[in-house]
Protein backbone atom coordinates (compact mmCIF):
# COMPACT_ATOMS: atom_id res chain seq x y z
CA UNK A 1 0.00 0.00 0.00
CA UNK A 2 1.32 3.63 -0.68
CA UNK A 3 1.02 6.59 1.16
CA UNK A 4 -0.82 9.33 0.48
CA UNK A 5 -2.03 12.68 1.98
CA UNK A 6 -5.91 13.09 1.75
CA UNK A 7 -8.03 16.56 3.13
CA UNK A 8 -11.22 15.76 4.59
CA UNK A 9 -13.55 18.36 5.71
CA UNK A 10 -15.77 17.67 9.15
CA UNK A 11 -17.18 18.85 12.29
CA UNK A 12 -16.28 17.90 15.46
CA UNK A 13 -17.36 19.19 19.01
CA UNK A 14 -13.95 19.97 20.97
CA UNK A 15 -14.40 21.00 24.87
CA UNK A 16 -12.04 23.90 25.34
CA UNK A 17 -10.81 24.99 28.17
CA UNK A 18 -13.40 27.79 28.62
CA UNK A 19 -15.85 25.23 28.50
CA UNK A 20 -14.55 23.19 30.80
CA UNK A 21 -13.74 25.75 33.21
CA UNK A 22 -17.57 26.74 33.05
CA UNK A 23 -18.58 23.25 33.24
CA UNK A 24 -16.26 22.95 36.13
CA UNK A 25 -17.54 25.96 38.37
CA UNK A 26 -21.39 24.74 37.37
CA UNK A 27 -21.48 21.60 39.26
CA UNK A 28 -19.14 23.06 42.56
CA UNK A 29 -21.04 23.81 45.53
CA UNK A 30 -20.76 26.86 47.25
CA UNK A 31 -18.43 26.10 50.12
CA UNK A 32 -16.00 24.72 46.82
CA UNK A 33 -16.64 27.88 44.84
CA UNK A 34 -15.27 29.72 47.75
CA UNK A 35 -12.01 27.75 47.74
CA UNK A 36 -11.73 27.59 44.51
CA UNK A 37 -12.10 31.81 43.63
CA UNK A 38 -9.83 32.41 46.55
CA UNK A 39 -7.29 30.69 45.54
CA UNK A 40 -7.35 31.83 41.79
CA UNK A 41 -6.98 35.16 43.61
CA UNK A 42 -4.10 34.55 45.33
CA UNK A 43 -2.72 32.57 42.16
CA UNK A 44 -3.86 35.37 39.82
CA UNK A 45 -2.74 38.96 39.71
CA UNK A 46 -5.24 40.53 38.07
CA UNK A 47 -8.05 39.16 40.54
CA UNK A 48 -9.05 41.07 43.38
CA UNK A 49 -11.46 41.10 45.95
CA UNK A 50 -14.49 44.01 46.12
CA UNK A 51 -14.03 45.99 49.06
CA UNK A 52 -17.40 47.15 49.70
CA UNK A 53 -18.22 42.84 49.87
CA UNK A 54 -19.39 43.38 53.44
CA UNK A 55 -23.72 43.54 52.66
CA UNK A 56 -24.09 45.10 56.20
CA UNK A 57 -21.55 47.82 55.68
CA UNK A 58 -23.93 48.88 52.31
CA UNK A 59 -26.62 48.70 54.62
CA UNK A 60 -24.93 50.81 57.09
CA UNK A 61 -23.99 53.22 54.66
CA UNK A 62 -27.45 53.45 53.03
CA UNK A 63 -28.69 54.02 56.37
CA UNK A 64 -26.66 56.56 56.99
CA UNK A 65 -27.66 58.33 53.63
CA UNK A 66 -31.24 58.28 53.94
CA UNK A 67 -30.61 59.89 57.90
CA UNK A 68 -28.67 62.52 56.04
CA UNK A 69 -31.08 63.12 53.30
CA UNK A 70 -33.86 63.41 56.15
CA UNK A 71 -31.35 65.83 57.62
CA UNK A 72 -31.37 64.57 61.22
CA UNK A 73 -31.89 61.26 63.13
CA UNK A 74 -35.52 59.49 61.35
CA UNK A 75 -36.22 62.18 58.97
CA UNK A 76 -36.13 65.29 61.75
CA UNK A 77 -35.04 68.44 60.23
CA UNK A 78 -32.28 70.32 61.91
CA UNK A 79 -34.57 72.85 63.88
CA UNK A 80 -35.85 70.14 65.70
CA UNK A 81 -32.78 68.39 67.00
CA UNK A 82 -31.69 70.01 70.09
CA UNK A 83 -27.58 70.06 70.83
CA UNK A 84 -26.85 69.59 74.18
CA UNK A 85 -24.02 71.50 75.28
CA UNK A 86 -21.71 71.35 78.81
CA UNK A 87 -21.07 74.46 80.92
CA UNK A 88 -17.14 74.34 80.65
CA UNK A 89 -17.22 76.57 83.44
CA UNK A 90 -18.89 74.77 85.90
CA UNK A 91 -16.86 71.29 84.60
CA UNK A 92 -13.19 71.26 84.30
CA UNK A 93 -11.58 69.05 81.51
CA UNK A 94 -9.61 67.13 83.90
CA UNK A 95 -11.08 65.77 86.76
CA UNK A 96 -9.32 64.37 89.81
CA UNK A 97 -8.63 60.61 90.35
CA UNK A 98 -7.24 58.81 93.08
CA UNK A 99 -6.01 56.06 90.79
CA UNK A 100 -4.84 54.96 87.33
CA UNK A 101 -6.60 53.10 84.98
CA UNK A 102 -4.32 50.49 84.31
CA UNK A 103 -3.83 49.11 88.47
CA UNK A 104 -7.90 48.23 87.61
CA UNK A 105 -7.99 46.93 84.73
CA UNK A 106 -5.80 45.26 82.40
CA UNK A 107 -4.49 46.67 79.35
CA UNK A 108 -4.85 45.41 75.70
CA UNK A 109 -7.82 43.20 73.95
CA UNK A 110 -9.37 40.42 75.98
CA UNK A 111 -7.80 37.64 73.59
CA UNK A 112 -4.49 37.78 75.11
CA UNK A 113 -3.55 36.77 78.45
CA UNK A 114 -0.78 39.69 79.02
CA UNK A 115 -3.25 42.27 77.16
CA UNK A 116 -0.83 42.56 74.03
CA UNK A 117 -2.41 42.00 70.60
CA UNK A 118 -1.06 41.59 67.51
CA UNK A 119 -3.47 43.07 64.79
CA UNK A 120 -5.48 44.66 67.08
CA UNK A 121 -8.65 42.18 66.04
CA UNK A 122 -10.03 40.55 68.75
CA UNK A 123 -11.67 37.04 67.07
CA UNK A 124 -14.57 35.41 69.50
CA UNK A 125 -14.69 32.62 67.04
CA UNK A 126 -11.12 31.11 68.03
CA UNK A 127 -12.27 31.46 71.74
CA UNK A 128 -15.13 29.00 71.68
CA UNK A 129 -14.47 25.97 73.46
CA UNK A 130 -13.35 22.70 71.53
CA UNK A 131 -15.67 19.98 70.60
CA UNK A 132 -16.06 17.50 73.24
CA UNK A 133 -16.94 13.91 72.70
CA UNK A 134 -18.01 11.41 74.85
CA UNK A 135 -14.78 9.22 75.21
CA UNK A 136 -12.84 12.70 76.27
CA UNK A 137 -16.10 13.28 78.74
CA UNK A 138 -15.22 9.96 80.55
CA UNK A 139 -11.60 10.01 80.54
CA UNK A 140 -12.06 13.40 82.26
CA UNK A 141 -14.04 10.83 84.33
CA UNK A 142 -11.27 8.50 84.98
CA UNK A 143 -8.75 10.99 85.70
CA UNK A 144 -10.52 12.61 88.54
CA UNK A 145 -11.28 9.00 90.06
CA UNK A 146 -9.21 6.97 92.18
CA UNK A 147 -7.96 3.55 90.67
CA UNK A 148 -4.87 1.48 90.43
CA UNK A 149 -2.34 0.99 87.56
CA UNK A 150 -3.55 -2.06 87.14
CA UNK A 151 -7.43 -1.31 86.98
CA UNK A 152 -6.98 1.77 84.84
CA UNK A 153 -5.50 -0.53 82.65
CA UNK A 154 -8.69 -1.87 82.49
CA UNK A 155 -10.69 1.00 82.47
CA UNK A 156 -9.18 2.29 79.86
CA UNK A 157 -9.76 -0.72 77.43
CA UNK A 158 -13.21 -0.77 78.43
CA UNK A 159 -13.86 2.96 77.49
CA UNK A 160 -11.98 2.23 74.22
CA UNK A 161 -14.62 0.17 73.15
CA UNK A 162 -17.41 2.24 73.82
CA UNK A 163 -19.34 3.39 71.18
CA UNK A 164 -20.68 7.63 70.71
CA UNK A 165 -24.21 6.26 71.49
CA UNK A 166 -22.84 5.24 75.01
CA UNK A 167 -23.00 1.51 74.79
CA UNK A 168 -20.11 -0.99 75.30
CA UNK A 169 -19.71 -2.76 72.25
CA UNK A 170 -17.34 -5.14 72.94
CA UNK A 171 -17.84 -8.66 75.23
CA UNK A 172 -15.72 -7.85 78.41
CA UNK A 173 -13.94 -11.56 77.07
CA UNK A 174 -12.72 -10.08 74.49
CA UNK A 175 -11.18 -7.14 75.91
CA UNK A 176 -9.44 -9.26 78.48
CA UNK A 177 -8.18 -11.40 75.97
CA UNK A 178 -6.69 -8.13 74.70
CA UNK A 179 -4.98 -7.33 78.25
CA UNK A 180 -3.72 -10.89 78.50
CA UNK A 181 -2.09 -10.31 75.17
CA UNK A 182 0.10 -7.97 76.47
CA UNK A 183 0.87 -9.80 79.89
CA UNK A 184 -1.84 -8.76 82.36
CA UNK A 185 -2.90 -11.49 84.53
CA UNK A 186 -6.70 -10.35 85.10
CA UNK A 187 -9.41 -12.52 86.58
CA UNK A 188 -13.17 -11.79 84.97
CA UNK A 189 -14.32 -10.79 88.16
CA UNK A 190 -11.81 -8.09 88.30
CA UNK A 191 -13.13 -6.89 84.58
CA UNK A 192 -16.72 -6.80 86.35
CA UNK A 193 -15.57 -5.04 89.31
CA UNK A 194 -14.13 -2.08 86.72
CA UNK A 195 -16.79 -1.88 84.14
CA UNK A 196 -19.15 -1.38 87.89
CA UNK A 197 -17.47 1.40 88.29
CA UNK A 198 -16.92 2.67 84.81
CA UNK A 199 -21.26 2.47 84.86
CA UNK A 200 -21.52 5.17 87.58
CA UNK A 201 -20.04 7.85 85.31
CA UNK A 202 -21.68 10.00 83.57
CA UNK A 203 -24.37 10.24 81.62
CA UNK A 204 -26.31 7.88 83.37
CA UNK A 205 -26.45 4.49 81.40
CA UNK A 206 -23.33 4.65 80.21
CA UNK A 207 -20.74 1.43 79.19
CA UNK A 208 -24.28 -0.72 78.69
CA UNK A 209 -24.16 -4.07 77.16
CA UNK A 210 -27.48 -3.98 75.87
CA UNK A 211 -30.90 -1.68 76.23
CA UNK A 212 -32.25 -3.42 79.19
CA UNK A 213 -28.97 -2.85 81.67
CA UNK A 214 -28.59 0.98 79.95
CA UNK A 215 -32.57 2.00 81.49
CA UNK A 216 -32.12 -0.19 84.50
CA UNK A 217 -28.81 1.77 85.32
CA UNK A 218 -30.48 4.74 84.93
CA UNK A 219 -33.60 3.70 87.25
CA UNK A 220 -31.20 2.55 89.61
CA UNK A 221 -29.08 5.74 90.41
CA UNK A 222 -32.36 7.99 90.17
CA UNK A 223 -33.71 8.72 94.17
CA UNK A 224 -35.01 6.18 95.87
CA UNK A 225 -38.45 8.23 96.64
CA UNK A 226 -39.01 8.50 92.80
CA UNK A 227 -42.59 7.62 92.31
CA UNK A 228 -42.62 4.03 90.36
CA UNK A 229 -39.01 3.29 90.35
CA UNK A 230 -39.46 -0.28 92.58
CA UNK A 231 -41.39 -1.61 89.50
CA UNK A 232 -39.59 -0.05 86.59
CA UNK A 233 -36.53 -1.66 87.76
CA UNK A 234 -38.58 -5.01 88.25
CA UNK A 235 -39.80 -4.48 84.57
CA UNK A 236 -36.30 -3.58 83.93
CA UNK A 237 -35.23 -6.89 85.55
CA UNK A 238 -37.67 -9.45 85.35
CA UNK A 239 -40.42 -8.61 82.54
CA UNK A 240 -38.18 -6.53 79.92
CA UNK A 241 -39.32 -8.87 77.09
CA UNK A 242 -43.02 -8.59 77.87
CA UNK A 243 -41.63 -4.69 77.37
CA UNK A 244 -40.54 -5.55 73.94
CA UNK A 245 -43.83 -7.16 72.87
CA UNK A 246 -46.16 -4.27 74.15
CA UNK A 247 -48.31 -6.76 76.66
CA UNK A 248 -49.61 -4.16 78.36
CA UNK A 249 -52.29 -6.59 80.29
CA UNK A 250 -49.03 -9.21 81.36
CA UNK A 251 -47.37 -6.50 82.56
CA UNK A 252 -49.81 -5.44 84.73
CA UNK A 253 -50.36 -8.56 86.06
CA UNK A 254 -47.19 -8.98 87.21
CA UNK A 255 -46.65 -6.21 88.42
CA UNK A 256 -49.75 -5.78 90.12
CA UNK A 257 -50.47 -2.67 89.03
CA UNK A 258 -53.35 -0.78 87.86
CA UNK A 259 -54.38 1.35 84.77
CA UNK A 260 -52.71 4.77 86.48
CA UNK A 261 -49.91 2.73 87.83
CA UNK A 262 -49.18 1.42 84.61
CA UNK A 263 -49.55 4.97 82.69
CA UNK A 264 -47.09 5.90 85.53
CA UNK A 265 -44.24 3.16 84.62
CA UNK A 266 -44.42 3.72 81.12
CA UNK A 267 -44.23 7.44 81.41
CA UNK A 268 -41.13 6.80 83.80
CA UNK A 269 -39.33 4.93 81.20
CA UNK A 270 -40.17 7.29 78.63
CA UNK A 271 -38.30 10.02 80.66
CA UNK A 272 -34.95 7.80 80.41
CA UNK A 273 -32.58 7.97 77.39
CA UNK A 274 -31.67 4.91 75.68
CA UNK A 275 -28.50 6.39 73.71
CA UNK A 276 -26.75 8.13 76.76
CA UNK A 277 -23.62 9.29 74.78
CA UNK A 278 -25.95 11.39 72.84
CA UNK A 279 -26.32 13.55 75.58
CA UNK A 280 -22.32 14.16 75.47
CA UNK A 281 -21.37 14.11 72.22
CA UNK A 282 -20.95 17.71 70.40
CA UNK A 283 -20.30 18.09 67.26
CA UNK A 284 -19.46 21.07 65.11
CA UNK A 285 -22.12 22.62 63.37
CA UNK A 286 -22.62 22.56 59.75
CA UNK A 287 -23.85 25.57 58.20
CA UNK A 288 -25.69 25.24 55.10
CA UNK A 289 -25.13 28.43 52.68
CA UNK A 290 -28.34 28.92 50.02
CA UNK A 291 -27.31 29.77 46.40
CA UNK A 292 -30.43 31.63 46.15
CA UNK A 293 -33.16 32.91 48.47
CA UNK A 294 -36.83 32.83 47.69
CA UNK A 295 -38.91 35.91 49.01
CA UNK A 296 -42.73 36.79 48.33
CA UNK A 297 -43.15 39.82 47.55
CA UNK A 298 -46.36 42.37 46.30
CA UNK A 299 -48.05 38.91 46.13
CA UNK A 300 -45.18 37.54 43.51
CA UNK A 301 -42.85 34.86 44.30
CA UNK A 302 -39.01 36.51 43.88
CA UNK A 303 -35.93 34.10 43.54
CA UNK A 304 -32.62 36.10 43.76
CA UNK A 305 -28.91 34.94 44.13
CA UNK A 306 -27.68 35.16 47.93
CA UNK A 307 -25.49 37.81 47.50
CA UNK A 308 -23.31 36.52 50.92
CA UNK A 309 -22.48 32.71 49.53
CA UNK A 310 -19.79 33.66 47.18
CA UNK A 311 -16.70 36.56 47.06
CA UNK A 312 -17.00 39.18 44.89
CA UNK A 313 -14.22 39.63 41.83
CA UNK A 314 -13.31 42.04 40.27
CA UNK A 315 -10.05 42.85 37.42
CA UNK A 316 -7.20 44.87 38.99
CA UNK A 317 -7.36 47.95 37.80
CA UNK A 318 -3.92 48.76 38.56
CA UNK A 319 -2.27 45.81 36.87
CA UNK A 320 -5.01 45.72 33.75
CA UNK A 321 -3.65 49.47 32.70
CA UNK A 322 0.09 47.90 32.48
CA UNK A 323 -0.67 45.48 29.98
CA UNK A 324 0.25 47.00 26.16
CA UNK A 325 -0.37 45.32 23.39
CA UNK A 326 2.45 45.21 21.08
CA UNK A 327 4.84 44.30 23.80
CA UNK A 328 6.06 41.31 23.81
CA UNK A 329 8.22 41.05 26.64
CA UNK A 330 7.90 38.07 29.19
CA UNK A 331 6.48 40.62 31.40
CA UNK A 332 3.94 41.90 29.64
CA UNK A 333 3.11 38.32 28.37
CA UNK A 334 3.15 37.39 31.86
CA UNK A 335 0.09 40.59 32.74
CA UNK A 336 -1.42 39.62 29.76
CA UNK A 337 -2.17 35.69 29.99
CA UNK A 338 -2.96 36.38 33.83
CA UNK A 339 -5.75 39.32 32.42
CA UNK A 340 -7.76 36.72 29.71
CA UNK A 341 -7.14 33.92 32.57
CA UNK A 342 -9.32 36.40 35.27
CA UNK A 343 -11.72 37.61 31.88
CA UNK A 344 -12.32 33.67 31.39
CA UNK A 345 -12.90 32.79 35.11
CA UNK A 346 -15.31 36.44 35.41
CA UNK A 347 -17.41 34.89 32.30
CA UNK A 348 -17.44 31.32 33.52
CA UNK A 349 -18.97 32.62 37.10
CA UNK A 350 -21.41 34.87 35.51
CA UNK A 351 -22.85 32.09 33.39
CA UNK A 352 -23.09 30.41 36.45
CA UNK A 353 -25.10 32.45 38.35
CA UNK A 354 -27.17 33.26 35.32
CA UNK A 355 -27.95 29.63 34.76
CA UNK A 356 -28.49 28.51 38.34
CA UNK A 357 -30.97 31.61 38.83
CA UNK A 358 -33.08 30.51 35.29
CA UNK A 359 -32.93 27.05 37.04
CA UNK A 360 -34.27 28.18 40.18
CA UNK A 361 -36.97 30.54 38.84
CA UNK A 362 -38.13 27.50 36.82
CA UNK A 363 -38.09 25.24 39.60
CA UNK A 364 -40.73 28.32 41.73
CA UNK A 365 -42.55 28.04 38.29
CA UNK A 366 -43.27 24.46 38.45
CA UNK A 367 -43.63 24.09 42.38
CA UNK A 368 -45.99 27.56 43.29
CA UNK A 369 -48.11 25.14 44.76
CA UNK A 370 -45.72 23.81 47.40
CA UNK A 371 -44.44 27.50 48.12
CA UNK A 372 -48.08 28.45 48.91
CA UNK A 373 -49.83 25.42 50.50
CA UNK A 374 -46.57 23.06 51.71
CA UNK A 375 -45.39 20.03 50.60
CA UNK A 376 -48.55 18.15 50.18
CA UNK A 377 -49.17 19.95 46.91
CA UNK A 378 -45.65 19.25 45.49
CA UNK A 379 -46.02 18.42 41.88
CA UNK A 380 -44.44 15.57 39.76
CA UNK A 381 -41.21 16.87 38.52
CA UNK A 382 -38.18 15.60 36.95
CA UNK A 383 -34.86 16.91 35.01
CA UNK A 384 -36.59 16.90 31.55
CA UNK A 385 -39.37 19.31 31.98
CA UNK A 386 -37.06 21.82 33.55
CA UNK A 387 -34.41 20.91 30.31
CA UNK A 388 -37.11 21.27 28.10
CA UNK A 389 -38.21 24.97 29.91
CA UNK A 390 -34.99 26.39 29.60
CA UNK A 391 -33.79 24.42 25.95
CA UNK A 392 -30.86 22.80 28.19
CA UNK A 393 -29.08 19.48 28.40
CA UNK A 394 -30.31 17.26 31.35
CA UNK A 395 -26.68 16.52 32.48
CA UNK A 396 -26.29 20.85 32.83
CA UNK A 397 -29.90 20.87 34.80
CA UNK A 398 -28.61 18.03 37.04
CA UNK A 399 -25.00 19.89 37.83
CA UNK A 400 -26.89 22.60 38.76
CA UNK A 401 -29.10 21.03 41.20
CA UNK A 402 -26.63 19.28 43.03
CA UNK A 403 -25.14 20.22 46.15
CA UNK A 404 -27.26 23.49 45.72
CA UNK A 405 -29.88 24.76 47.97
CA UNK A 406 -32.31 27.23 47.88
CA UNK A 407 -33.85 29.23 51.25
CA UNK A 408 -37.56 29.71 51.23
CA UNK A 409 -40.14 30.75 53.54
CA UNK A 410 -40.41 27.08 54.54
CA UNK A 411 -37.22 26.43 54.99
CA UNK A 412 -33.96 25.61 53.07
CA UNK A 413 -34.13 22.72 50.74
CA UNK A 414 -31.88 20.92 48.43
CA UNK A 415 -32.52 21.75 44.56
CA UNK A 416 -33.27 17.60 44.36
CA UNK A 417 -36.07 17.82 46.97
CA UNK A 418 -38.37 19.51 44.45
CA UNK A 419 -37.26 16.81 41.72
CA UNK A 420 -39.59 13.85 42.47
CA UNK A 421 -41.89 9.97 40.78
CA UNK A 422 -45.09 10.49 40.39
CA UNK A 423 -48.19 7.97 41.06
CA UNK A 424 -51.45 7.92 38.99
CA UNK A 425 -54.44 9.36 40.65
CA UNK A 426 -58.12 7.89 39.88
CA UNK A 427 -59.07 10.69 37.88
CA UNK A 428 -56.07 9.84 35.69
CA UNK A 429 -53.56 12.78 36.73
CA UNK A 430 -50.56 12.35 38.40
CA UNK A 431 -49.83 12.65 42.56
CA UNK A 432 -45.70 13.34 43.78
CA UNK A 433 -44.12 10.72 45.09
CA UNK A 434 -42.88 13.79 48.19
CA UNK A 435 -46.78 14.62 48.29
CA UNK A 436 -47.63 11.05 49.09
CA UNK A 437 -44.54 10.90 51.88
CA UNK A 438 -46.05 13.98 53.23
CA UNK A 439 -49.68 12.60 53.52
CA UNK A 440 -48.11 9.57 55.09
CA UNK A 441 -46.23 11.84 57.95
CA UNK A 442 -49.48 13.69 58.55
CA UNK A 443 -51.80 10.59 59.08
CA UNK A 444 -48.83 8.69 61.10
CA UNK A 445 -48.86 12.03 63.63
CA UNK A 446 -53.00 12.05 63.77
CA UNK A 447 -53.25 8.75 64.05
CA UNK A 448 -54.24 6.48 67.65
CA UNK A 449 -51.57 5.61 69.84
CA UNK A 450 -52.88 2.32 70.84
CA UNK A 451 -54.52 1.21 66.84
CA UNK A 452 -51.45 2.65 64.14
CA UNK A 453 -52.37 2.63 61.21
CA UNK A 454 -51.32 -0.33 58.97
CA UNK A 455 -49.50 0.09 55.42
CA UNK A 456 -52.75 -1.37 54.41
CA UNK A 457 -54.94 0.92 56.18
CA UNK A 458 -52.31 4.12 54.82
CA UNK A 459 -53.39 2.60 51.47
CA UNK A 460 -56.71 2.76 51.67
CA UNK A 461 -56.61 6.25 52.88
CA UNK A 462 -54.92 7.54 49.98
CA UNK A 463 -57.28 5.12 47.55
CA UNK A 464 -60.01 7.25 49.36
CA UNK A 465 -58.22 10.71 48.38
CA UNK A 466 -58.00 9.27 44.62
CA UNK A 467 -54.29 8.49 45.17
CA UNK A 468 -53.62 4.72 43.95
CA UNK A 469 -50.42 3.54 45.58
CA UNK A 470 -49.36 -0.08 46.36
CA UNK A 471 -49.09 -1.70 50.15
CA UNK A 472 -45.42 -2.31 49.05
CA UNK A 473 -44.91 1.56 47.91
CA UNK A 474 -46.34 2.86 51.34
CA UNK A 475 -43.52 0.59 53.05
CA UNK A 476 -40.74 2.16 51.23
CA UNK A 477 -42.10 5.05 51.39
CA UNK A 478 -42.43 5.18 55.42
CA UNK A 479 -38.81 3.92 55.88
CA UNK A 480 -37.13 6.34 53.85
CA UNK A 481 -39.28 8.93 56.16
CA UNK A 482 -37.75 6.28 59.30
CA UNK A 483 -40.90 5.63 61.03
CA UNK A 484 -41.60 2.37 62.15
CA UNK A 485 -44.08 -0.07 61.65
CA UNK A 486 -47.23 -0.37 63.02
CA UNK A 487 -46.37 -3.17 65.51
CA UNK A 488 -43.58 -1.32 66.82
CA UNK A 489 -45.70 2.30 66.75
CA UNK A 490 -47.95 0.83 68.77
CA UNK A 491 -47.54 2.25 72.87
CA UNK A 492 -48.34 1.25 76.24
CA UNK A 493 -50.76 4.20 77.15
Amino acid sequence: MKQSLQLRLGQQLTMTPQLQQAIRLLQLSVLELRDELLEAVESNPMLDLEEDFNPLGEQDERGRGQENEGGGEYGKTPSDTTEVKPDREQMPDELPVDTDWDTIYESGSPGTRDGSSDDGDFDFLSQRSSVSTLHDHLMWQLNLAHFSDLDRSIAEAILDSVSEDGYLRMDLEEIRQGLLNEGMEIDPDEMEAVLHRIQSFDPSGVAARDTRECLALQLRQLPEDTPYRAEGMLLMREYFDLLGAQDRPQIMRKLKIDDAGMDGVMGLIRSLSPRPGSLVNDSAAQYIIPDVIISRQHGRWRVELNPDSVPRLRIHPDYASLVRRADQSDDNVFLRNHLQEARWLLKSLHSRNETLLRVAESIVEFQRGFFEYGAEAMRPLVLRDVAEKLEMHESTISRVTTQKYMHTPRGTFEFKYFFSSHVSTVGGGECSATAIRALIRKLVAAENPKKPLSDNGLAEILEGQGIQVARRTIAKYRESLSIPSSSERKRLV
